[in-house]
């Protein structure tokens, strides 16, 4: 039986990329209360483009159903305005004479662990409906993620704001590396199986030769 032109889409809920982002806007949101003037145009603008990374990766999962070229579309602008609020964080510590850490600083490797130790596995990543985009999910299946901001919430409210970019510009780092490899699994699921409309045209043959 046919499984139909429009595949099952949305589940962003269980996506990493998507958790990662929602970590970095919780952390974002608190970071901009604490450190940035509640007047300058700087704070508004970090929460906006947080913001923004989390909602296009919900927006492009919800649009994967019925196309694949919006999904791919969005999850780049969701990748676009991480890349953005990192430069913010890095100007942050600049301009304050702050330390940007090194990836291969003990701090650093101490966040990415961090996030590891939150791993657990029962989780799923998303709903799609290609088979490059079900074996781009499976792969990640094993790591199940479990982490939240609850993860980080004892280092990010307790810590310097010198400390707390920096863990929050790691949280980026992780979530751009996540959204790489989902644009290049959605980019080889596309060339493969095509979009909605090869999608149709697949299920009426089959339908024809039904009949």
């Amino acid at each position: 039986m046919s499984e139909g032109f429009i595949p099952p889409h949305g589940g962003y809920q269980n996506l990493l990329s998507y958790r990662k982002a929602e970590i970095v806007y919780d952390a974002t949101v608190f970071f901009c209360e604490r450190y940035i003037d509640r007047f300058s145009r700087t704070r508004d603008q970090m929460v906006q483009a947080a913001r923004s990374g989390k909602q296009n990766i919900v927006e492009g999962s919800m649009a994967s159903g019925t196309s694949k070229e919006m999904e791919i579309k969005l999850t780049n602008v969701a990748r676009a305005s991480l890349e953005e609020l990192l430069e913010d964080y890095r100007d942050y510590l600049r301009t304050c004479g702050l330390r940007l850490w090194d990836k291969s600083s003990k701090e650093a490797v101490f966040v990415r662990e961090l996030g590891r130790s939150g791993y657990g596995t029962n989780g799923t990543n998303g709903t799609s409906g290609t088979n490059e985009e079900r074996d781009f999910h499976r792969s990640q299946e094993s790591h199940g993620s479990h982490e939240s901001y609850e993860t980080y919430r004892p280092f990010i409210e307790t810590r310097p704001s010198e400390i707390v970019a920096n863990i929050i510009i790691c949280l980026i780092h992780q979530a751009n590396y996540l959204l790489d490899r989902q644009l290049a699994q959605l980019e080889k699921a596309f060339i493969k199986e095509g979009g909605l409309r090869e999608r149709m045209t697949r299920v009426r043959l089959e339908e024809r030769r039904k009949r």
